[in-house]
């Protein structure tokens, strides 16, 4: 019983040993401090797919974190922040890209799916009401075939 104690304490003691922690910034208000995680939740880790700065444990996420940090210090305003970002690691730290030439289709494509679609269903509807739901009329060599079936059919007993 002992024993297992101690493997289970040697156990969980090397689990803090390997714990990462948590660069803590200390903040004069608590707004500076929600400025702080507002910014970092709006920023995008240029390494990870699509994770904000403020959940990503990425060296580049906390050296981001720190640079927002030591800007907010120095009085810079958020889009004196992001821009500076930007400017770093490219467009892509935005989760909200600014609408301009290079970013045009980007906020365009959802608009263009969605009337592109109602497009196609109205085209359907317009050309299924054209259409009619009456069966085009049988020729006289279709309209003969069927007679016999339904005679061998009665004939038989089927009926």
């Amino acid at each position: 019983m002992l024993r297992l104690m101690c493997f289970v304490l040697t156990i969980l003691a090397s689990g803090l040993s390997v714990a990462d922690v948590a660069a803590v910034y200390d903040f004069d208000t608590r707004s500076a401090e929600q400025r702080y995680q507002t910014l970092i939740a709006e920023l995008r880790c240029p390494k990870c797919q699509n994770q904000n700065i403020a959940d990503s444990n990425a060296p580049i996420a906390k050296d981001m974190r720190s640079v927002v940090y030591q800007m907010m210090l120095n009085g810079a305003s958020n889009d004196d922040i992001v821009e500076s970002l930007v400017g770093r690691f490219g467009e892509f730290v935005r989760y909200k890209p600014e609408l301009d030439s290079r970013t045009f289709m980007l906020w365009a494509t959802p608009a263009i799916a969605v009337f592109g679609g109602l497009f196609v269903v109205a085209g359907i509807v317009i050309r299924s009401r054209r259409a009619g739901t009456a069966a085009p009329p049988l020729s006289t060599e279709e309209q003969a075939r069927v007679d016999k079936m339904l005679a061998e059919q009665h004939h038989n007993g089927n009926v």
